[in-house]
């Protein structure tokens, strides 16, 4: 490695204080709205109680949740709020790229640092000292530019991809809500169904009118087969020699599915592929802990899904993974049951583990009716959210592989093995150079 630093001569902890009424739930920052796997922010849910103080960060600060290290939690600050006290602010000191700091320490290095000095069993917290204790190569501030700009230009594509699948995400819930809530689905002039006078009939299910000629059921009419979860064992051991991926919860990367995370490889008994996840299966969390990794998340499993692992996919004990009798309902079951889980209704369900919400699933899809569509409209719906679907998944396969990318070149730029702009290049560089081409690439 090149000369290298401690971290603390980089950066020091911020001792700003902001007021709570200055911030907003979209410059709030807790562990809960902190991501795991190095994922971001998401906004929060709610705020503390008006009239303290929060540790405040700026802009181009490093927000890093201290709570269990191993789930690496890091944010670079792309604007001013506000934070709670477990999450740890770095202020980068001047003479410093602080995009390049924050990719010495973006690193897992850093993590499994933290994690060796950290205290307690339950909920491990890092020490502040001894994270600060950690080694990060010296280069000159011209150097540190270079390399904060390829590894921010890889980032700045998957942030653009996000986007565009937020986008796509936003169309699907818009359509859902026009088709299935307002009920203005095209009739057979092509027209919105309910505002051009269509004949809407009460229901006493529902308490509202529905389509005439729509029916009614129970979620739990839609399923057509439960899956057991199953933990299976982390080596081969007896007759547990099949080897699989196992999806948890914290895998489920909400309805973009499961692209850019790392199920670990588990072993389950030789005759249970009956657990085996298949294409148009969904996974839903039953167990969690916060409002905003909690439960009721679900995910899809796509064709591309399966094709990303070289295993077969099983899910964990903490999800239901659930098919759906009729495929082409598959998008009215998924899009219903995101609606109920952004009206928080799913936090009411406590399990019997004190402190972490499970949703008790049986007693949840027996409690809810949905409306069943006429087969021409389902079949529409189905096919546009098949296609939004198959958009999504192509930009979330090329975002796993630009984070590959960005996490293979990371450590090669931090230990010098490859530079950045030399006049002469080596070997190194030209395949730096060949997969980032490659990345950039569409697939055909």
């Amino acid at each position: 490695m090149k000369n290298s630093i401690f971290l603390k001569e980089a950066c020091k902890y911020s001792s700003n204080k902001i007021r709570i009424g200055e911030v907003t739930l979209d410059s709030f920052v807790t562990t809960d709205n902190l991501l795991q796997n190095k994922a971001g922010i998401a906004i929060a849910s709610s705020l503390p109680p008006q009239g303290n103080y929060l540790s405040k960060f700026n802009h181009k600060d490093i927000l890093v949740g201290n709570i269990r290290p191993y789930l690496k939690k890091i944010w670079f600050a792309d604007k001013i709020g506000g934070c709670s006290a477990d999450v740890l602010v770095f202020e980068v000191k001047k003479g410093y790229h602080p995009k390049f700091i924050y990719y010495t320490i973006f690193r897992d290095d850093f993590f499994l640092h933290a994690m060796k000095g950290s205290k307690g069993t339950k909920m491990p917290r890092g020490d502040k000292s001894q994270m600060m204790e950690f080694e990060i190569p010296d280069f000159d501030i011209a150097d540190q530019q270079k390399i904060a700009s390829v590894l921010s230009s890889l980032d700045s594509k998957i942030e653009l991809n996000n986007s565009i699948n937020a986008e796509l995400e936003g169309m699907a819930k818009m359509l859902y809500d026009y088709w299935f809530v307002q009920f203005d689905f095209p009739d057979a002039n092509g027209k919105p169904y309910k505002a051009s006078g269509g004949k809407m009939v009460w229901n006493e299910e529902l308490k509202r009118e529905i389509p005439e000629g729509w029916g009614v059921v129970k979620m739990a009419d839609w399923i057509k087969a439960d899956k057991s979860g199953d933990w299976g064992k982390e080596e081969p051991e007896g007759s547990f020699t099949k080897k699989v991926t196992c999806i948890r919860g914290a895998d489920i990367n909400g309805l973009n599915g499961l692209a850019e995370l790392k199920p670990p490889v588990r072993y389950i008994h030789e005759k249970n592929s009956s657990k085996f996840l298949n294409s148009h299966d969904l996974i839903i969390e039953i167990s969690g802990g916060s409002p905003i990794q909690s439960t009721g998340r679900i995910a899809f499993i796509t064709d591309a899904t399966i094709k990303r692992f070289e295993n077969p996919l099983i899910c964990s004990n903490f999800c239901k993974p659930i098919s759906i009798k009729n495929k082409k309902l598959l998008y009215n079951f998924v899009y219903y049951w995101n609606s109920l889980y952004d009206a928080g209704i799913f936090f009411g369900y406590e399990g019997k583990t004190s402190g972490i919400k499970n949703l008790l699933f049986d007693s949840f899809v027996n409690s809810f009716y949905t409306v069943v569509p006429e087969d021409k409209i389902v079949d529409q719906f189905y096919t546009i959210m098949e296609n939004l679907q198959e958009k999504k998944q192509t930009t979330l396969a090329e975002n796993q592989q630009l984070s590959k990318l960005r996490d293979w070149l990371l450590p090669m730029l931090m230990n010098g093995q490859v530079t950045v702009g030399d006049s002469e290049k080596n070997e190194a560089n030209y395949e730096v150079e060949e997969e980032m081409r490659l990345a950039a690439e569409p697939e055909t």
